[in-house]
């Protein structure tokens, strides 16, 4: 591992998005070297010493109690997945939770694959922990043009994302998109920094992104669990969707993700349109 504790490296990244203003103190006379809170402002603001919160910096403490987290979260402004990961790091710098199964689960349960047979014509595929594309139907193939072209090995949805051309058009807005899927890729991963593919994924995405690069620098923290997703798909066209994703149990952190519209309306029919074969399954045929 390095120098220090996934733990250390979270206050830090979140501390330097806070500013002096946004607290309520003032940024004091001078150039300041650090971007957001020095560590001193912080410690005050959470009722902590600064050489205790240093030592949790640095990986030196840790064991920190649920108050010493909850107020270091109030003082860093964090919220739902964000505040339940500050208490998740500290529970595994302190051994009291073990990371998760470098099992990365990449082969698809057949009963898994029937589902997916099963929902056509609604789009659906599966994706490892990290994002590695297991499997999809054929609508899930077809809404996400170009990936297909990649090796097995290459098809990675936060990849596609940003190193595909496809991935940087296909949906709206781009910036709001991805920005998720970062934070995902964080939540999902931040139990296990050392996991070799997260390691690989993240590296080769650093060095060719400078957008993934800041937004993974920002450690924002938000695992998905369903919403609404506007395409600007090459052929055809905008549609908006609802998704699903559910976590597969015993798979070492598949999700089913599944798509669908609502009935009759206009973002239907030009999902529908991403499986012909599957729509006519529907009573009375294709709806238009």
């Amino acid at each position: 591992m390095a120098h220090g504790t996934e733990l250390g490296r979270y206050l830090r990244a979140r501390r330097a998005l806070i500013t002096p203003g946004e607290v309520g103190l003032p940024a004091g006379a001078g150039l300041r070297r650090t971007p957001g809170l020095r560590r001193e402002e912080l410690a005050a603001l959470a009722g902590v010493s600064v050489d205790y919160y240093t030592r949790l910096e640095r990986g030196r403490e840790t064991n920190p109690s649920a108050a010493v987290l909850d107020s270091l979260a109030r003082a860093l402004r964090l919220h739902g997945d964000a505040h339940e990961r500050l208490h998740d790091l500290a529970e595994l710098a302190s051994g009291r939770l073990p990371g998760p199964s470098r099992t990365d689960g990449d082969t698809v349960r057949p009963s898994v694959l029937r589902v997916l047979e099963a929902v056509r014509p609604l789009p659906a595929y599966v994706v490892s922990r990290h994002s590695d594309m297991l499997a999809a139907n054929p609508a899930g193939r077809r809404l996400l043009p170009g990936l297909w072209d990649w090796p097995p090995e290459q098809r990675n949805m936060t990849r596609y994302l940003f190193l595909h051309p496809v991935g940087r058009t296909l949906y709206r807005p781009w910036e709001e998109t991805v920005a998720k899927s970062v934070a995902h890729l964080r939540a999902v991963g931040g139990l296990d920094p050392d996991s070799p593919r997260l390691t690989a994924l993240v590296g080769e995405l650093v060095l060719k992104s400078p957008e993934f690069a800041r937004l993974w620098n920002r450690y924002d923290v938000k695992e998905r669990v369903g919403g609404t997703k506007p395409f600007a798909h090459p052929k055809l066209g905008d549609m908006t969707l609802t998704y699903e994703v559910m976590l597969l149990a015993r798979t070492g952190g598949q999700r089913l993700v599944v798509y669908s519209a609502p009935e009759g309306g206009p973002d239907e029919a030009a999902m529908l349109r991403l499986d012909p074969a599957g729509a006519r399954r529907i009573p009375g045929g294709q709806r238009t």
